[in-house]
Parts: C-alpha cells; structure tokens; sequence
C-alpha cells in the first residue's frame, strides 16, 4: 500500500507545475557537483548511579567518512552517496558497557566484552527528476518519525527507500520504507527490524512560520503520527520570541505491548517551548506532558526489545539524559543560553536547563517525581589551522523519587559527556 502512494507521490510531483528552479537542470555532473568528507570524534561519556554498582563509561575514537556524488546531466540525473565508518575502543571494557545508554561498542553475548574496534561502510544510489529524489540503500535519515541516532560515537543507519521532494517552493515532502536497522555500536546489520514506513512533510507557510505533520507505522510494533509547528516573532533589531509546538500520538500493537511488558497500547505526549532572545542571551520556558496508557515508546533495536524508529525520534522540548517521557508525566523546563561572542569570545556557547517531572504513574509505588539540571559548553574554533574544531562538554545530574526507582522507570545519577569533533573537507 505505502509503496503505491510512494510511487503516485512521485509521479504527481515530478508532473506538477514547478514553483521552484530545477536543481537537475543545473546540475554540473556526477563529479563536478561531488563532495567527500571526514569527520573525527573523539568522545566520551561516563554515568555514575547512586543506587546500583551500574556505573558506566566508554572512550572511543570515531573516523566517520562521507562520500556525495553529484547527478549526471539529464533529465533523470544518477548519483552514488557513500560512507565508511570505524571506531576504536579507547577505554572501557566489560565493566563498564553493561547497559544500553551509552552503547559505543556492543557487547559480546556471551563473552561480555567489547570489541577493541568497529566498522561498517554502505551506500545508495540516488535518482533526480527537477527537485524531486529517490534513494535506495543505506541511509542515515532524518525525520521526526525515523531519526537516526548520531549522538554517540558513530551513527545509526537503515537500508531502504526514500523520496524527497521540494517541487513547490516552501514545501518539503518526504516517504519512505526502510527494512534494516545498523546498529550504531557494531557491525551486524540485521536488529530484526521487519520494516517501517514513513510519510509527511513540512511547508513554510509564512517566513516566520512552519508546519510539519508526519506519520509512520513500524511493522508489528506501533502506528506513530507528529505534529510540529515552530513560530519566530521578530520583538526589535536583537530581540525575538520563538515558540515550538511538538507532539507525537502512538498506537502500539498488542504482540508488542506483551513482549516490551508494557502497562498499555497508547501514548500522547506533547511539548511547548517559548523562547526569548535578546542579544547574546535566551530565556527558555517549556512544558510537556505525557499520557495515555504507556510511556512514549521510540528507538533502540528490535532484537533488544525496542522499536527500531531510531535512536533520536523524540523531538521534545524536555528530552536530555531523561526524556520525560514517562505514563502520565508531566514536566517543566527553565532555560538559559548565552553566547560569549558579545564578550570577545566567538564560538563560545553556554546552555544551562532545570527540568522537573512530576505525576508519574508507578502502578503502586506512589507518585514519581525526577528532576535534572543540564549544563552544556560547546567551543569552535572561528579561524586558523584549527578552524571548525569543536569541543563540546556536558553534564547532568538527574534525581528521583524511590518510586520511580522502585518502579524501574528511573535512577539516579550523575552524567559526563566530552565530544572533541574535527570536520575535514577532502573536496
């Protein structure tokens, strides 16, 4: 069925009235339009627990390499998009992999260690018609619905179909059906994702002002659909107000609900920020609220007992080392930024958020509550041989109430995050 619509879609678009230049009419060719690139992350991330001996941390350097061809001239343009990725284990072993958070390197089943390295390459071929894209192979998408996890060492990617289209100026259009999931932390491709289809898009009704409505349905686990609206109100020369809606609505299946050991078979969970800027500064207000008869259900693999919609599929205004996503919960946020470029630093970034949660449904251990203060400091280097280099340094300090331990839902802890990135452009 989705296939079908894929395919309509396409045709429809490719026909319609263009509103928009014709990127494959300006197309130069397959190498003249290429780009390659490479990235080095080294990163670190350590969790300490305070009611478990679970303490956590791993070391690795990543090398992520990107390959983009350009289309060939023409009216239907082909193009190769590549990549290669290889990460080494520069610390932590057995005794600190023994959970899914970080998950840098996967451990063995059996043997309980981590591999010293890791690699993994893939690639699609891309078709283009005017302003309209077909991809098949893998891919590392990014969607609101199916978003690739990229905030560890190396990042997720899925092998399938995807087509994105900008025929009519202001509005994107994006469907899809992917069926493999790599997981992120090894080589092995297969998590047992069966499939998932995606459709939707987003359309910039005024400058200021965007709307994105996507669905997806991951086949014997749930039915998801979001709504996103994100508004940017001008106050004076350096002032503005931004307010950013996000909402997800999930119908789990039943299968899934007994083998995840759910509480239920739907969520609703949504979230409002609004956000005053004014010169170097930003005041962040958010809140979010999550019900139903679950929690929000999104990423890890499928052969773990998780969903296999990527580890990033929650566009949520309260979501740092905890997502707030718990039955019933609802959350606050207060934030602060601020950028030091005003005071003779450039590329010096702050960000500080208080989030608490509260009326979590335990099932009988009593209200739960969590709270967590979030800090953040991220450098770039504005110029020289260095230029580009980022170092970006984050901590959390998340606590919660003995029900919500109890539970199982949560614990608390103390979080350490140290990425140094260094981006090359090889051509």
């Amino acid at each position: 069925m989705l296939k079908t619509r894929i395919s309509l879609l396409a045709l429809g678009l490719m026909a319609a009235t263009q509103a928009m230049a014709n990127d494959q009419a300006a197309s130069k060719g397959f190498v003249e339009d290429s780009s390659a690139s490479l990235l080095l992350r080294n990163a670190y991330i350590k969790r300490d627990k305070k009611h478990d001996n679970n303490d956590q941390m791993q070391w690795g350097q990543g090398f992520i390499a990107k390959y983009n061809s350009g289309f060939t001239q023409g009216t239907v343009g082909v193009g190769v998009d590549a990549f290669g990725l290889y990460g080494v284990r520069l610390d932590g072993g057995s005794g600190h992999n023994d959970a899914p958070g970080i998950d840098f390197f996967q451990r063995g089943e059996t043997s309980k260690n981590s591999p010293h390295d890791i690699s993994r390459g893939g690639a699609a071929v891309k078709f283009r018609v005017s302003n309209t894209v077909l991809k098949y192979g893998d891919q590392m998408p990014s969607l609101p619905v199916l978003q690739h996890d990229d905030a560890r060492l190396l990042p997720e990617s899925f092998t399938g179909t995807s087509i994105n289209s900008k025929e009519i100026e202001g509005l994107e259009l994006n469907a899809g059906r992917f069926t493999r999931e790599a997981r992120k932390s090894g080589e092995d491709r297969d998590t047992a994702l069966k499939s998932i289809n995606v459709f939707g898009g987003s359309y910039k009704f005024l400058p200021n002002l965007t709307a994105s409505l996507y669905t997806s349905d991951v086949e014997d686990v749930l039915k998801k659909h979001y709504l996103g609206v994100n508004y940017v109100h001008a106050i004076a020369k350096d002032q503005s107000l931004t307010l950013d809606f996000n909402g997800y609505k999930s119908d789990i299946d039943k299968e899934y609900v007994q083998k995840a050991k759910l509480t239920g078979d739907s969520n609703t969970i949504w979230s409002l920020a609004a956000t005053y800027a004014f010169g170097p500064h930003s005041v962040t207000v958010a809140h979010q609220r999550s019900t139903g008869s679950t929690g929000y259900q999104y990423g890890w693999y499928q052969d773990k007992g998780g969903v296999g919609d990527g580890g990033s599929t929650i566009y949520l205004a309260n979501s740092y080392w905890s997502d707030f996503n718990a039955e019933d919960e609802r959350s606050w946020q207060i934030g602060y930024g601020l950028d030091f470029g005003a005071f003779g630093v450039p590329g010096l970034t702050y960000s500080v958020a208080y989030v608490r949660g509260d009326n979590i449904n335990t099932h009988g251990f009593g209200e739960g509550t969590e709270r967590e203060i979030f800090n953040q400091f991220k450098y770039v280097v504005q110029e020289g041989p260095a230029k580009d280099l980022s170092l970006k340094v984050r901590s959390s300090f998340l606590r919660t109430s003995d029900s919500v331990r109890e539970n199982g839902y949560n614990d608390d802890g103390n979080e350490l995050r140290i990425f140094v990135e260094y981006p090359i452009s090889i051509f």
